[in-house]
């Protein structure tokens, strides 16, 4: 197959990133970004030896995919776009705005046949992905609770939505992604401090069937960025940092012994502490990897518009148990 003829609608921060990435990948050709800062489009197009628009509409590149990179509000409009003319999307995470939108975004997606895939760029951090592979080969044992932090400075870009849909999404994701199993119940309190019309703080509690309580901390409100997941079990705790991509097992020398696993675990021992090898990449460049492979092999994407739904769907019940002060059930 000939290079995916790929173009970036959106040149925030995130668009940028895409269009870096884009340009040294060998499987791509970058043939156009977008903005309607005529400016900006064309000083990143002369960067990445592309073209510049300013009106989506305008590219007639026989498009192969596109990454949507709008704010929030726009992802269902931009998005349906392309996929009605049959061109593979990858949108930024939320998938949409609201749960109605990304509802319409999938049903799209399946009577054009084409890719829909989110931006849950977490999924493709190397640190989640040797958890993930830890945990289904029960190094942990019976897992306990799943604790994720997120802080951040106040972000002035963000404004059509609070932090529990710009930043929570990401862990609500991992928790699902790490605990298959259904949840129960969800709790949550959020607060507003500096953002003019949204929460920029949120603490939720979600329960799962399995048993496994995941919780939920971030805000837009620390002046240091915090990226950060606890997982503790039955035979110890796994601790990774995403920004520097270290991953820590904190071990439970009680479970180390030789014992009756039947009978559970019955002590918890200070242990070892064990750094474990991460192989570093980029994030993001993983996923726009996984996205072009998703497209030449014809096969569903790694995080496909089923799950961007479900993270937003979870989002939402946590804004409305804050809502209302009670516990929702689901």
């Amino acid at each position: 197959m000939d290079k995916l003829k790929v173009a970036v609608i959106g040149t925030g921060a995130m668009g940028r990133s895409h269009a870096r990435i884009y340009s040294d990948m060998p499987n791509i050709e970058l043939v156009g970004v977008c903005d309607n800062d005529q400016k900006i489009a064309g000083e990143m197009a002369k960067k990445y030896n592309t073209r510049a628009f300013t009106d989506y509409n305008e590219i007639n590149q026989n498009l192969d995919a596109v990454s949507v990179c709008v704010p929030t509000k726009l992802h269902k409009d931009v998005a349906l776009f392309f996929i009605k003319k049959e061109i593979n999307v990858i949108v930024e995470k939320p998938i949409a705005i609201n749960i109605e939108e990304a509802q319409k975004l999938i049903e799209a997606a399946k009577e054009s046949n084409v890719k829909l895939m989110v931006g849950h760029v977490e999924r493709f951090n190397p640190v989640v992905a040797e958890i993930k592979k830890r945990i289904d080969n029960n190094e942990l044992g019976k897992i306990y609770s799943i604790t994720a932090n997120r802080f951040s400075p106040f972000p002035h870009r963000v404004i059509d939505v609070g932090v529990t849909t710009d930043l929570a999404v990401h862990d609500i994701d991992i928790i699902m992604h790490l605990n298959k199993a259904k949840i129960k119940r969800i709790y949550a309190e959020t607060g507003q401090r500096i953002h003019a019309s949204r929460e920029d703080i949120l603490n939720a509690i979600i329960k799962f069937e399995n048993n496994v309580t995941g919780i939920i901390n971030t805000n837009w409100l620390t002046p240091k960025k915090v990226r950060e997941i606890y997982i503790t079990g039955e035979k110890g705790m796994f601790v990774a940092k995403y920004l520097t991509q270290e991953l820590y097992l904190y071990k439970n020398e009680f479970a180390e012994k030789d014992l009756d696993y039947s009978k559970g675990i019955t002590s918890v021992i200070e242990g070892d502490m064990v750094k474990i090898k991460i192989n570093n990449k980029e994030p993001l460049l993983a996923e726009l990897q996984e996205f072009a492979n998703c497209i030449i092999e014809d096969r569903a994407p790694a995080v496909d518009g089923e799950d961007g739904l479900r993270a937003l769907e979870i989002a939402s019940k946590m804004l409305e148990a804050a809502k209302t002060n009670k516990v929702v059930f689901l």
